[in-house]
């Protein structure tokens, strides 16, 4: 066998069976995005979340993920958590500005985004976390199972850790528009088709009960709605009458028919970008 082809095959045994991640620098940035085939750690220069105070109307649960995160970033006991409600409501806003927040006071505090695509992989990406100085809030948006659908049980790798244990220097936030993470009619089928229909239930429910904290979003009325973007307004100093700005809020949360923080921050780049307002 030729020189050659000894290196192809070298080339396709190594394309199959790929080096062990190497670890990243984990100072060059405040937050990766985790990927698969093969495993690595990007780090993401710049992080698009909004400022924390710019988030009106979630006060409660803003301030129990704050002190909670804070916690975990100073080293002591902390929980995971689940935003969980309706859409558009600042579930993963919420997330990214806290970590803003207290990266100055803690750089030591890493954010890394998980899909949920690639849960089957965390128990790898686990592994390389733990044996790192610095603290990470493991963060995966919009997760939910749908029928079928094997991911959860990767799930309880990153809440349980299996017999190692969750790593301590790992916290794990996820959002959810479900509260029990599946469908109702997915766990209405388990409980009619099941052998054991409450045991078959609880496996799939009970994942939503390992999180330590539920923080609820609910949709917002019209006076929250208005309020957000008057908020909006003052901090970006645009200037527009009460009347006015009333009146076009309340004309574009009717044309799409919904009304959340979302739809507040839409409504207020339109405005902003009409006033000849940058909004960064």
């Amino acid at each position: 066998m030729d020189e050659t082809s000894l290196t192809r095959i070298a080339d396709a045994l190594e394309r199959m069976a790929p080096a062990p991640l190497k670890a990243p620098d984990f100072g060059a940035a405040s937050a990766f995005v985790w990927h698969v085939a093969p495993d690595r750690l990007e780090p993401v220069n710049r992080v698009t979340r909004v400022e924390l105070e710019l988030l009106l109307g979630i006060d409660r649960a803003r301030d129990t993920l704050l002190d909670n995160t804070r916690r975990f970033a100073a080293g002591f006991g902390a929980n995971n958590a689940l935003l969980w409600g309706a859409r558009g409501m600042g579930k993963s806003s919420l997330v990214k500005a806290i970590h803003g927040e207290l990266s100055p006071e803690f750089p030591a505090l890493k954010l890394v985004e998980l899909q949920r695509e690639d849960l089957p992989s965390v128990a790898r990406l686990l592994n390389h976390l733990r044996a790192a100085p610095e603290r990470f809030i493991l963060f995966c948006d919009d997760l939910s199972f749908g029928h079928d659908d094997q991911h959860y049980k990767s799930l309880k790798a990153v809440l349980d850790g299996g017999i190692e244990g969750r790593p301590d220097n790992v916290l794990f936030y996820a959002t959810s528009n479900r509260r029990h993470l599946m469908p109702r009619d997915m766990i209405e089928n388990e409980r009619s088709s099941a052998i054991n229909p409450s045991e078959a239930v609880e496996e799939k429910v009970s994942l939503s009960d390992r999180f330590g904290l539920w923080l609820g979003f609910h949709p917002c009325d019209q006076d929250e709605y208005l309020f957000m973007i008057s908020g909006y307004c003052a901090a970006y100093g645009v200037e527009v009458t009460e009347q006015e700005l009333r009146a076009e809020a309340i004309e574009w949360q009717a044309t799409r028919g919904a009304r959340s923080g979302r739809v507040a921050w839409q409504f207020f780049t339109d405005l902003a970008g009409r006033h000849g307002v940058k909004v960064t």
